[in-house]
């Protein structure tokens, strides 16, 4: 009898094996990739003593230092040991992200992980690969966008590294990454990445204002800097936002499971490029950001474009008003009532 039970339980973990061998396979690769880079880290005192090391990347991470504490002391972030190693990406992107959305519907493609739960997004650590998996997107009949990131986060599960292109950024916009990554190990709500990444950007945002003002002043040319480039990114994210929804107005037009055609395609085509044209004139008028600047060889976005705006932006007021309203302005208790509503991972 326990020999039959024993030979059940096997057949049965060998169909969970196949069924979920492209998980394995791609939880295995994802893992290699993070540790390749964990086992290649230089600890901070280390970089910190070279003598080879520039000093005015030094003064870098003596930021990033400066920019974790207050994230912990003045927010109320949780402590860990993120950031206490330094990895030399000699200039090199790292990770590679892939959405992808349906044809005429702006919505994400969804993939789904154990113990993580559900991503509108999938990464990896080799751009082959990634681009085989897009290729594969693409013939399902998927809109698609692939790019490399700045930075991710393992929840506090591993120790996060600096990495070496962190210290390219100007004070700001470094203060916002960090205190972005470090919020999605202080709260991260499974099946939730909306919500994660709404707030991650939040938080980012509204900690690297007061990080500045804590150690510039608020007249500083650092909190300038940080606040023009924040109305034209705000002004921007607003701006694709709406534009997701006049697609989608658009592809209701076209009615239950529409089968693609030349002229639901010109009509999508016509109406994105009124989008990215219209980003030449979004502050006051005034001509910041060009379409050949950021869509070079004339090629035009496509819908799953517009999900890393409904991801990591449609939730920005909702936000900011309970912030405002209710917690008057105070980051630290309204991200202490956020841990208490939300079970986090």
């Amino acid at each position: 009898m326990i020999k039959k039970i024993l030979l059940i339980l096997l057949a049965v973990a060998l169909m969970a094996g196949i069924w979920q061998r492209q998980v394995l396979t791609y939880a295995f690769l994802q893992a290699k990739g993070q540790m390749g880079i964990l086992l290649d880290v230089q600890q901070l005192e280390d970089v910190l003593a070279s003598k080879t090391f520039p000093d005015s990347l030094k003064a870098r991470i003596r930021l990033i230092e400066q920019i974790k504490q207050f994230g912990v002391d003045s927010l109320g972030l949780t402590p860990s040991d993120n950031y206490t190693t330094f990895y030399d990406q000699h200039g090199r992107p790292l990770i590679w992200l892939i959405t992808a959305s349906e044809r005429y519907k702006v919505q994400p493609h969804l993939w789904h992980f154990p113990i993580v739960g559900t991503f509108p997004y999938k990464g990896y650590f080799d751009s082959t690969r990634a681009a085989a998996e897009e290729q594969v997107l693409i013939q399902k009949g998927l809109d698609t966008d692939i790019g490399d990131v700045s930075a991710w986060s393992t929840l506090g599960y591993l120790k996060d590294p600096i990495l070496s292109s962190m210290l390219l950024r100007r004070d700001g916009s470094l203060a916002n990454l960090i205190l972005h990554e470090l919020t999605h190990g202080t709260l991260f709500v499974k099946n939730n990445l909306e919500l994660n990444e709404n707030l991650a950007s939040f938080v980012g945002d509204q900690g690297a204002i007061r990080f500045l003002k804590y150690k510039y002043g608020a007249g500083s040319e650092q909190m300038r800097q940080y606040e023009y480039a924040k109305r034209y990114n705000d002004a921007y994210s607003q701006h694709m936002l709406r534009g997701a929804r006049r697609l989608d107005s658009l592809y209701k037009t076209f009615g239950p499971n529409p089968r693609p055609d030349r002229q639901k395609d010109a009509l999508k085509t016509r109406l994105i490029s009124d989008i990215v044209s219209d980003t030449d004139t979004l502050l006051a008028g005034k001509r910041t950001l060009t379409n050949k600047s950021r869509w070079p060889d004339g090629k035009l976005p496509n819908n799953a474009y517009f999900i890393s705006f409904l991801t990591y932006k449609s939730k920005q007021d909702t936000f900011r008003q309970e912030y405002e309203k209710k917690f008057g302005g105070d980051l630290k208790k309204y991200l202490n009532y956020l841990k208490g509503k939300y079970p986090s991972l």
